[in-house]
């Protein structure tokens, strides 16, 4: 049983890591919040369903389309509302307001678009389970877990080990100096939301072929990933990886040994618990007013 919730919780807890990467990368690019994550992380779920199942192409070219339309999705939703909305010099609030009502647009619009029924996702892999020592495992946990494993990684390459990964953490610290030093803020910005949206729409497709594919599917696993941002450190990389997997294992390992009662709240209690007893997070990571 102990290896069975073992590999549930790491699947749970890399999706929530994925979508804690995205709140991550957005706070430390721009400062400001935003709470779209999980319905993009829904709306990667359905393209993935169009691309894969309907247009029947390859897994892999299914989710390169879907992480590609997700990254533009991303980058518009920066250009075309909040950088509008900043320069108009509105309140941040406006702006994670504008976040929430997006949010609910995609909530709606999938529905006008894919129906409000549990669209089925085909598996992936032709075998129904895996041997995982004595355990029988779904093999879409295992590619989650995998591929949840190599986004970070490739993400932790791109920021620290190449030129624009570089620009892009310069323009996040210090977005005057970084372009009196020809680096365009703008456009690291919007890539950083498209990246943030990209790893959404990398989650949806991971999580479809176990959970199905309905229109609040991002919902509730956006504020967990959030809760596992908090829990990290809001705004550290490395801390919203390893929030994320925490809180995956806490809420799987509750379940099992003690109530499924308890599945939902555990996030939030975590939360709470962060917020008043170490609001920088596992990894100290402190707000940008706070610098």
């Amino acid at each position: 049983m102990f290896l069975r919730l073992l590999i549930s919780g790491l699947v749970l807890g890399g999706i929530y890591s994925l979508i804690a990467l995205g709140y991550s990368l957005i706070y430390k690019a721009s400062g400001l919040m935003s709470f779209v994550q999980g319905d993009v992380m829904t709306l990667g779920a359905y393209l993935g369903l169009t691309f894969y199942r309907i247009l029947g192409l390859p897994f892999v070219v299914s989710l390169i389309l879907t992480v590609l339309c997700a990254f533009a999705f991303g980058m518009l939703l920066e250009k075309g509302v909040i950088r509008v909305l900043l320069n108009k010099n509105v309140l941040p609030i406006y702006v994670v307001l504008a976040t929430i009502a997006i949010s609910y647009i995609i909530q709606n619009g999938v529905q006008l678009g894919w129906g409000s029924i549990t669209q089925y996702f085909p598996s992936v892999f032709s075998k129904s389970s895996v041997k995982v020592l004595s355990v029988s495992v779904q093999p879409e946990a295992l590619l989650c877990v995998g591929a949840s494993l190599v986004c970070m990684v490739l993400l932790h390459f791109f920021m620290t080990r190449t030129r624009f990964g570089t620009a892009m953490r310069a323009a996040a610290m210090d977005p005057t100096a970084a372009y009196s030093c020809g680096i365009n803020v703008s456009m690291s910005t919007g890539i950083t939301w498209g990246l943030s949206a990209g790893l959404a729409a990398i989650a949806g497709m991971l999580i479809g072929p176990m959970y199905g594919v309905y229109a609040l599917l991002g919902s509730m696993i956006g504020s967990k990933g959030f809760s596992g941002a908090v829990i990290g450190g809001y705004g550290n990389m490395y801390g919203a990886m390893v929030g994320g997997i925490l809180l995956g294992l806490a809420e799987v390992f509750v379940t099992g040994y003690i109530s499924s009662t308890y599945k939902n709240l555990i996030a939030y209690i975590l939360l709470i618990t962060f917020l008043f007893l170490k609001p920088t997070g596992l990894f100290n990571e402190r707000a940008i007013q706070d610098d």
